[in-house]
């Protein structure tokens, strides 16, 4: 049966934030430290202190585990790790981001923009500052530091299979400026020299197409569970239901064959990138 995203509340102001944060002040307060005492044992400022106690800032891992050891918490601040982590994505991807970074092999269909673990933080800059409703500078930049931490995931070993189809629309599109634009290009054609990796592009000139109903992406863990998610307006969905991954991998094996090999496509975005 497929299993539709259902999270608990992790924005900013709200939720586990909310309850990290009153752990800290109650922890901070029974250690006798004000704000900036914390924060000089810590390497952070007591206006950041109060950020986290306020939920208005997701506290990093390190920070986490210093205040746990510098308060004498007895690793009750620690174990919230992995839910501040969670934190840093929206509600609506928490679950695919956990799955993805335990994938061993990966398949995305991409539609709007590059996806984004092969975007440099400029072009993700610009996307996440696109958005609508409009986020607030540090949503934007807690997001987009997870979105590049997710990156990671090309220095794992043993290293995963990577694969990507994007729209050649995706790539026309001068998300950023140009400057953006260019570096992104360029960071494809660097990305796509890793053995583990291959990225091909669908032409618009292509007559048939098997992804007009949207993007998606596929994951096959070390258990063999093959799983698949598919997003769209911030509504998203985690596919485990064995029939419907089945057909979206015949989706994607489709649109392999329609698109350009990775060679064409490796010579495409020099072309692009040659006449601007």
């Amino acid at each position: 049966m497929d299993d539709e995203v259902q999270q608990p509340e992790y924005e900013v102001g709200t939720g586990m934030l909310c309850l990290f944060g009153r752990q800290l002040k109650l922890f901070r307060e029974r250690a006798g430290m004000d704000r900036a005492k914390l924060g000089s044992r810590t390497g952070y400022s007591a206006s950041t202190i109060a950020s986290f106690e306020q939920a208005r800032r997701i506290p990093p891992p390190k920070f986490i585990d210093r205040a746990d050891q510098v308060l004498g918490a007895g690793g009750v601040l620690s174990a919230s790790k992995e839910e501040m982590a969670r934190a840093q994505y929206p509600a609506f991807f928490r679950d695919a981001a956990k799955l993805e970074a335990e994938a061993v092999v990966l398949h995305v269909f991409a539609t709007q923009a590059v996806p984004g673990l092969l975007q440099t933080p400029e072009y993700g800059r610009a996307v996440f500052a696109m958005w609508l409703p409009q986020l607030d500078e540090e949503v934007i930049e807690q997001r987009l530091a997870a979105r590049l931490a997710r990156q990671g995931i090309f220095d794992r070993r043993p290293a995963p299979h990577l694969s990507f189809v994007i729209e050649e629309a995706v790539l026309l599109r001068p998300l950023g400026g140009a400057a953006v634009w260019r570096g992104q290009l360029e960071q494809l054609l660097l990305i796509k020299e890793r053995r583990n990796v291959e990225i091909q592009v669908m032409p618009l000139s292509r007559q048939e197409h098997a992804g007009l109903a949207g993007p998606f992406t596929l994951m096959e863990m070390k258990d063999g569970r093959r799983i698949a998610y598919a997003e769209v307006q911030g509504d998203s969905r985690v596919h485990t239901e064995r029939q419907r991954v089945r057909e979206l991998e015949r989706t994607y094996g489709t649109l392999r064959a329609q698109a350009h090999t990775p060679a064409e496509s490796h010579a495409l975005i020099e072309k692009l990138l040659g006449e601007r």
